[in-house]
């Protein structure tokens, strides 16, 4: 299938999904931006971590990365051409405030403004993430997300980019997927700060959650426009490998850490029993003090979820308490990550059903496929076909959750273009663009021809 010829996938994209869904890509600065020391920026965790011999794949770093810093002109002109209306990108902290302290960086700063006035002049809505892993290497240093004061910085810094971009920029979000800054950064050691300890995972968790609620309240103190806010959750799909009375516990603490930790404070102003109960023999019950769960769980204005695959378990000896099971009866990406479309229909109903009240947008969903030189054809497009039925099932399940009572209002597909993909490197492609990381060359793949097609199908264009 190319996409001159994706005329039925093409209709079942765009099915159940109205004239005013929101369609965009999404981004994240260590991944793309490069110009690592320029302008004032310092280290974040990720460029320690990925300058870490062993520490990601290749012995990759986002020094240069897809040079964004540079081309962004030319990165929005692409988005303009893809007929995208919206444009998820994060901000990098320590090149808005070098080192996680004090007074904002001006030449940092200066960037997002260019990047926010060249998005505008062409339409396309700024949706600004706050944080997407690159903690300044300073705030690490003193403790991390584990120590409580990194908090109070993340809220300095989010009124600082608030007071700056809050005059064109209404919708914010304030963190990207705390379950991978605090599982993957300080239990399981595989992302940055390559931290393993399991009591400093819920630590760093509670703190992350802290920060969001300070931070909205200071981005809603500071922006000159009214903001919408939210924040971007990936919860686990957490489903047990049999009807086993031990595999069915075992996807419960699944649930529990990789969903419920994140939703129940912020969405109810709790943390779950069963959690709590789970937590209190490793000593690693999260940090609440006073007003904490208050803060915490500040009205938000929407949610944000990202979804790639689930996870089947089944028990552990390890503190969390599961062990994913590979599935491999399905056809997978390159990751490898089973393709499981209808975990996103699961996953839309359930949060509906258990968290309703909030409009919900898939700020990230995408695949991962093996886009080589041996795909382009003659007219030197690469011809990613298995892209295109993923991004049309994944919509046809968002479709189908709509039906059945999801307010899901947009979707923004991971990722724009080829980037540095954390600890993978180089070596994992999710873009809709490929990246010539030798020369820097853009290439939209024939899966951005095929979206191009579906947003203005969807629209009646």
């Amino acid at each position: 299938m190319t996409a001159a010829s994706a005329g039925p996938v093409e209709r079942a994209a765009v099915d159940g999904l109205p004239v005013d869904f929101v369609w965009g890509a999404a981004t994240a600065a260590y991944q793309i931006e490069g110009a690592a020391a320029e302008d004032g920026r310092t280290p974040s965790i990720w460029d320690t971590f990925s300058h870490t011999p062993g520490a990601v794949a290749g012995g990759d770093h986002g020094d240069t990365a897809c040079d964004h810093y540079h081309r962004m002109p030319e990165d929005v002109a692409l988005l303009a051409d893809l007929g995208l209306d919206a444009y998820r990108f994060s901000l990098s902290w320590p090149r808005v405030q070098p080192g996680g302290r004090g007074p904002a960086n001006a030449r940092g700063l200066a960037f997002y403004d260019r990047l926010v006035d060249e998005l505008l002049a062409k339409d396309i809505t700024p949706w600004v993430t706050l944080y997407h892993w690159d903690l300044p290497q300073e705030l690490e240093d003193a403790g991390g997300w584990p120590n409580r004061d990194t908090a109070y910085r993340f809220a300095e810094y989010a009124g600082i980019a608030a007071a700056a971009l809050g005059d064109r920029v209404t919708n914010w979000i304030t963190l990207n997927e705390p379950f991978c800054s605090a599982m993957l950064g300080y239990y399981h050691g595989v992302h940055a700060p390559g931290r393993k300890h399991f009591p400093d995972f819920t630590k760093a968790a509670h703190h992350l959650l802290l920060g969001h609620g300070l931070a909205v309240k200071e981005v809603r103190a500071q922006a000159a426009l009214p903001p919408r806010i939210g924040i971007t959750f990936n919860p686990v799909l957490a489903q047990p490998a049999s009807t086993s009375p031990e595999d069915v516990e075992a996807a419960r603490r699944a649930d529990a850490l990789g969903a419920r930790l994140y939703l129940d404070p912020v969405l109810r102003g709790s943390y779950p029993e069963d959690l709590l109960a789970d937590l209190a023999p490793h000593g690693a019950e999260p940090p609440v003090e006073d007003g904490d769960l208050r803060t915490i769980s500040q009205p938000l204005d929407f949610l944000g979820i990202n979804y790639y695959f689930r996870d089947v378990v089944r028990p552990s000896d390890e503190p969390h308490g599961y062990l994913s099971v590979p599935q491999t009866e399905r056809p997978s990406t390159a990751m490898p990550w089973e393709i499981y479309p209808e975990g996103m229909t699961e996953l839309l109903t359930r949060i509906t059903r258990e968290y309703p009240g909030l409009p919900l947008y898939i700020t990230e969903n995408g695949a991962a496929f093996d886009d080589t030189s041996s795909a382009v054809d003659e007219a030197g497009r690469i011809q990613d076909e298995n892209r295109i039925v993923f991004l049309a099932d994944h919509l046809a399940a968002i479709g189908r959750a709509r039906e059945a009572g999801a307010d899901v209002r947009g979707y923004f597909c991971w990722s724009l273009m080829d980037n540095f993909e954390w600890a993978y490197g180089y070596a994992k492609r999710f873009g809709l663009v490929h990246v010539d990381y030798d020369t820097q060359r853009r290439t939209p793949k024939a899966s951005a021809l095929w979206l191009r097609d579906a947003v203005a199908a969807s629209r009646g264009r």
